[in-house]
């Protein structure tokens, strides 16, 4: 029943966030010209950038990506393991990706990872994973993007992953913006995105207001705490 419930859950998610999108979608078409312009002149440039998505399905969507390069999206979330041999090595996990992470896919595998494994998502019967290496790095890395459970598939590759090289996606971002987010930085000014994809995606906030709160960042080196204000950040202390 468990197991079930790990695919349904986010199916049903997913049925609610696309009726929440045609929702917008009708609104929009129903907005006078006047107000879909104010609309449209509160939304930032990072709001219009377009992130390209893939949504895959099934297994074989997957191989769409092999030969390609992708770059994390969610930093110190998810851990890669050495793939070796053939085999994805679960006893000696190679440590969180980091975030903005340039990873190289080589293939796609299956493999059935052990309950005491905890690498953020679901196991189900078999998990799937990106085999990949860095850039300058020839060791091969097994990441987990999904999970199959009987004829249930499920795939976050999506929400883990730029196709396409951010520094591309966000180039209306200064270069003193982009050195401070390649270093893993965080600077003065800088917004909740840009900060997110400096130092990783394992927040706690003291508020949900997005732009206008505290927010601590854990890293596996690190901790930062980050007050913003008007989505820049006023006040930043290392912990």
């Amino acid at each position: 029943m468990r197991n079930w419930k790990v695919f349904v859950i986010p199916t049903l998610i997913t049925l609610v966030i696309g009726g929440i999108y045609l929702a917008i979608v009708f609104h929009n078409r129903n907005t006078p010209p006047a107000a879909q312009q104010a609309m449209d002149q509160r939304m930032s440039a990072d709001d219009l950038a377009v992130v390209r998505m893939e949504f895959p399905q099934h297994y074989d969507d997957l191989k769409n990506l092999v030969g390609k390069s992708v770059w994390m999206k969610d930093g110190y979330v998810i851990p890669a393991f050495p793939y070796t041999n053939g085999r994805v090595d679960f006893k000696k996990p190679a440590g969180m990706l980091a975030p903005l992470q340039k990873l190289n896919i080589q293939k796609v595998v299956k493999a059935v990872t052990p309950d005491s494994v905890d690498d953020a998502m679901s196991h189900g019967s078999r998990q799937v994973f990106y085999v990949v290496t860095e850039p300058g790095n020839s060791q091969q890395l097994a990441v987990p993007v999904g999970a199959m459970e009987g004829d249930q598939e499920q795939y976050f590759s999506d929400l883990l992953f730029f196709y396409d090289d951010p520094h591309t996606i966000y180039d209306n971002w200064s270069k003193d913006v982009w050195a401070a987010v390649d270093a893993h930085q965080v600077k003065p000014g800088m917004n909740e995105l840009q900060t997110r994809l400096s130092v990783g995606q394992k927040v706690h906030s003291d508020t949900h207001v997005e732009g206008n709160r505290t927010v601590t960042y854990t890293t596996p080196t690190k901790k930062w705490a980050v007050t913003f204000a008007d989505d820049k950040a006023t006040k930043i202390s290392e912990q």
